[in-house]
């Protein structure tokens, strides 16, 4: 995928504390994605309530809250940081739901945040189990 040169500034949500031996493949994926969103120059804005993940070392992004991922709280990240893009595909079901929420309630198009890695539909039918069935039927699933 080319490089959208429209976007300076990601905000990524990460997934917050973990269960010993669960989720924490979103702990390396979400600094995996801040690693390589610096390399490409991006700023990296990352807001994760876990402050014992690796993901809040200074070295993954330019700015980090340990903060509740809740939409409140990313909003008023967002006031402040101004971010260009929102990445919640790394943080789990709590900051799709989040993301959701942000774009839902007009957070996002208010401060021009374009919702990157999945798109508002996306979320919305993976989240909502009678619409992913119904997604799955579409297609010949059963």
């Amino acid at each position: 995928m080319p490089r959208r040169t429209d976007i300076k500034s990601i905000l990524v949500i990460g997934a917050g504390p973990i269960v010993i031996g669960q989720a924490c493949e979103f702990d390396y994926s979400g600094t995996q994605a801040c690693k390589a969103l610096r390399d490409e120059g991006y700023r990296v804005i990352l807001v994760n309530s876990n402050p014992a993940t690796i993901m809040t070392d200074p070295d993954f992004a330019d700015a980090t809250y340990v903060e509740p991922v809740t939409p409140e709280i990313v909003a008023k990240i967002i006031a402040v940081e101004k971010p260009d893009a929102l990445l919640p595909t790394m943080g789990g079901q709590t900051a799709l739901n989040t993301a959701l929420a942000l774009a839902d309630d007009g957070t996002l198009e208010e401060h021009g945040v374009a919702l990157i890695g999945a798109s508002r539909e996306a979320i919305r039918v993976a989240e909502d189990r009678q619409l992913f069935r119904d997604a799955m039927q579409e297609i010949g699933l059963e």
